[in-house]
């Protein structure tokens, strides 16, 4: 599946944004879905993902509380709301896909099939 994110921006701490994904082709409801960040000069890392079975929603310790991920297997899109964005949430953000992932893995980058382009958010003090 190919995949798109969008949505990105600048804005101020305290600020919010939502992400979009937007998946091609009709196997996006079977996916596990992810959302990752990568800051300049660090690893790529988890935020959070949404299992394809059952949509479990599963969340960095960073991002519980402040971030709520959602997904419309109608629209073939998922979705990141980011809510309380402070400036260490400056990054580009990756949106992943994979048909298969076991959930002991899902963290990880290397269990992902797919990827976006990524998109860039801001976060100003």
């Amino acid at each position: 599946v190919q995949l798109q994110a969008s949505g990105g921006g600048l804005v101020q701490a305290g600020g919010s944004l939502r992400l979009s994904c937007a998946a091609s082709g009709r196997t996006f409801r079977i996916y596990t879905m992810g959302w990752f960040r990568q800051a300049p000069g660090k690893e790529r890392e988890f935020v959070g993902a949404s299992t394809r079975s059952f949509g479990t929603i599963y969340y960095a310790e960073s991002a519980k509380g402040r971030f709520t991920i959602s997904r419309d297997n109608a629209k073939s899109t998922m979705y990141l709301q980011m809510n309380s964005l402070k400036p260490e949430d400056t990054a580009v953000y990756y949106c992943a896909g994979s048909p298969s992932i076991i959930i002991g893995t899902i963290r990880r980058t290397s269990s992902y099939e797919d990827w976006g382009q990524g998109t860039q958010v801001t976060v100003s003090s």
